[in-house]
């Protein structure tokens, strides 16, 4: 396995400020964001896409600091019932793939996305139980006549350029379980699968453990982010799980993103390590740092302290006890 970052966190720094903040580290991957929630301050997806020296530049600098990408993120809602998101989206995302089959990256991670209730809605519903059952209609409308169709083209795309998808399972879309992910998956096509972020899983009462074993028997794990969540029981008890107070309300909120073992023991994220190995996840854990009570610094330090303890590097021998 290789440990790297989403560099999001430095996107008060410029491209070569970020890769040197982050080769100091001794990291070895780069996740950069192409656009929508992740910004474009590493990368001018249109300057890239138009000149073959300018990518050269790009990556020769990244590899003079050891450093290569491990995927692109265009987080983004390409089925947006905003017809001019969704146009945005779309069109970044598109323009993603491509930009990674030129430059040999081979995931380009995002949002399953989430549409309206109907096809007059100008805003997002998300169905999350069936009852009342204009839930149920709403989730049939939203899967049948936006998502399938339009990751089942996606999916072509990313035939025609060797490119895989990472759908992060994020609350809040469509795909946001082992379920969800895998039900995608089968009905658009085998290059989508997901950017697992064990963060998000805790929150819905996931086992991060127990989906790894779900993804990886069906080879649907192609990237990973490293984030942990802290859950204040004795806020669940009085907002539950889908609390809607701002992130920034951290004393009172039901969870809280935090860096790597701040959330859950290092035992917890060993095991998790153990278990993408175990099911044939051997590619880039990459850190994602939204740690409220902590600095960009210390989250991220903690975070790649924690990793290096226990990510499994080498391929194993042969059994020499057995």
């Amino acid at each position: 396995m290789k440990l790297g970052v989403f560099t999001p966190l430095f996107n008060n720094l410029s491209f070569d400020e970020m890769i040197e903040e982050v080769a100091k580290r001794g990291l070895q991957t780069v996740e950069i964001g192409t656009g929508g929630s992740p910004g474009t301050a590493h990368c001018d997806i249109d300057k890239l896409l138009a000149s073959g020296d300018a990518r050269k530049e790009y990556l020769a600098k990244l590899q003079d600091k050891g450093l290569e990408i491990s995927a692109f993120s265009a987080h983004h809602n390409p089925i947006s019932p905003n017809k001019a998101e969704a146009t945005e989206a779309d069109e970044l995302l598109r323009k993603t793939i491509k930009l990674a089959s030129m430059m040999n990256v081979p995931i380009v991670n995002g949002f399953s996305g989430v549409a309206g209730g109907n096809e007059t809605d100008t805003s997002v519903n998300w169905p999350v139980l069936p009852w009342p059952t204009d839930y149920t209609d709403i989730y049939n409308y939203q899967w049948e006549k936006k998502l399938i169709p339009y990751w089942k083209e996606i999916n072509q795309e990313c035939d025609a350029a060797g490119v895989k998808i990472g759908i992060e399972l994020h609350g809040g879309f469509l795909a946001h379980t082992p379920y969800t992910m895998l039900k995608l998956r089968d009905a658009a096509g085998k290059n989508i699968g997901c950017n697992l972020d064990p963060s998000h899983l805790w929150w819905q009462g996931i086992d991060p453990v127990g989906a790894i074993k779900i993804l990886g028997k069906e080879n649907a794990i192609n990237h990973f982010h490293a984030k942990d969540t802290y859950l204040d029981q004795d806020n669940i008890n009085m907002h539950g799980l889908t609390d809607m107070q701002p992130y920034s309300d951290v004393q009172t909120r039901a969870w809280t993103f935090r860096s790597v073992g701040c959330g859950h023991s290092i035992q917890e994220w060993s095991d998790i390590i153990s278990a993408l190995r175990l099911y044939g996840y051997d590619y880039v854990l990459s850190i994602e740092h939204e740690d409220p009570i902590m600095s960009i610094d210390e989250g991220f330090d903690r975070a790649v302290t924690n990793l290096k303890s226990i990510m499994i590097k080498d391929q194993p021998g042969g059994m020499w006890w057995a």
